[in-house]
């Protein structure tokens, strides 16, 4: 019976000693947390649920929020002056919604290759100077996103060194403005076989909310087709940084194996790489689909929208909502769409590619 009793006690103080050594071990693990979450609540959970909150007003943004009349409560108004109602507002809304797909759609399937196609590059062991490739490739990403934009507008001024350099190889060449050119892609390379607004169909003026079909089809503007090398140049360096995390994971017995059985360096890369990486692709290309609906700093620096609105995206009608039409509910309304917009594409994205990521 001793013995028992004595058996018992050392394996209740051992149970103790287990459970108090776990409460301690969660105690240190929630402190290390506690600042991230913290920063997490203040910066981004809060600001969310005010955003939403101010959707519901008609708050301007500028009256001081502890007056009585700062703002009223106008329900969904806000939501069905951007979605449903027919007019001015909806119609910009769309514009930007159109300006905003197109640029998604231009960008981030490109930078994805490119950067996947630089990081198979600087990861050869047979090239020399790796560090000096990898850094000069990485360079465009920590540079200031405005010094960058204010040099690009530069460059493609009437006077600058784009058209300098195409009239030299082309003596009659009349340098033209890129940044002002509010034509879409698709309408210019249409215009060369003499189809226009005016030769098309009764189809083209079909309106798909607010905006002509022939306006959705329009493609990117001039304009809008600069900036998206611009941010293509300057988002290339982080994501090959990603990619080239991934492919050094990779075990290298993997590689020598299917060259013993004779396969060639494309089917190496067709059959063996570019599946092991489906997981960073997936990863990658949704921070491309949250980046490039969120752009917003090279729009406002270079073009602000404009010419014609055919820059306008949805991030920067926020602001201008916000801080330059005195609608700061509106803005938080449209801000609220994005983010919809924004996780519906995740979403897609992840139906698509996230379950063979996974596989």
């Amino acid at each position: 019976m001793a013995q028992t009793a004595t058996g018992q006690r050392t394996a209740t103080t051992g149970t103790q000693t287990l459970s108090g050594k776990k409460f301690q071990e969660a105690l240190a693990g929630y402190t290390f947390l506690a600042p991230a979450v913290i920063i997490l609540v203040i910066f981004l959970i809060i600001p969310m649920f005010a955003a939403l909150y101010f959707s519901f007003t008609d708050w301007n943004g500028i009256t001081p929020l502890n007056r009585q009349d700062a703002f009223g409560f106008v329900g969904l108004e806000n939501y069905q002056r951007l979605l449903l109602e027919t007019g001015r507002r909806q119609e910009v809304f769309f514009t930007a919604l159109k300006n905003t797909v197109f640029f998604v759609i231009g960008v981030v399937p490109v930078q994805t290759f490119l950067a996947l196609a630089l990081a198979v590059i600087v990861n050869q062991t047979w090239l020399r100077g790796k560090g000096l490739f990898r850094t000069a490739f990485y360079f465009p990403s920590i540079t200031s996103s405005v010094v960058i934009s204010l040099i690009f507008m530069w460059l493609f001024t009437r006077n600058g060194l784009v058209n300098v350099a195409i009239s030299a190889i082309f003596p009659n060449y009349d340098p033209v403005t890129w940044l002002e050119d509010p034509n879409g892609l698709i309408h210019n390379f249409l215009g060369v076989f003499g189809i226009t607004g005016n030769t098309v169909g009764d189809w083209a003026k079909t309106e798909i909310a607010s905006v002509s079909l022939w306006d959705w089809i329009s493609g990117p503007s001039v304009t809008m087709f600069m900036i998206m090398i611009l941010n293509t140049w300057t988002t290339i360096g982080t994501l090959m940084v990603i990619f080239l995390a991934a492919l050094q994971n990779i075990p290298g017995q993997i590689y020598e194996a299917a060259t013993v059985d004779g396969a060639t360096p494309w089917t190496i890369f067709r059959k063996i790489t570019v599946p092991l990486l489906r997981p960073t692709t997936f990863f990658v290309v949704t921070l491309g689909l949250i980046g490039t609906f969120q752009v917003f700093d090279q729009i406002f620096v270079i073009s602000s929208g404009g010419p014609a609105n055919t820059t306008l995206t949805i991030a920067y009608l926020v602001y201008r909502s916000g801080f330059t039409d005195s609608r700061m509910g509106l803005a938080a309304a449209t801000a609220i769409v994005l983010f919809v917009i924004i996780f519906a594409f995740t979403l897609i994205q992840r139906r698509f590619t996230g379950e063979r990521a996974n596989a």
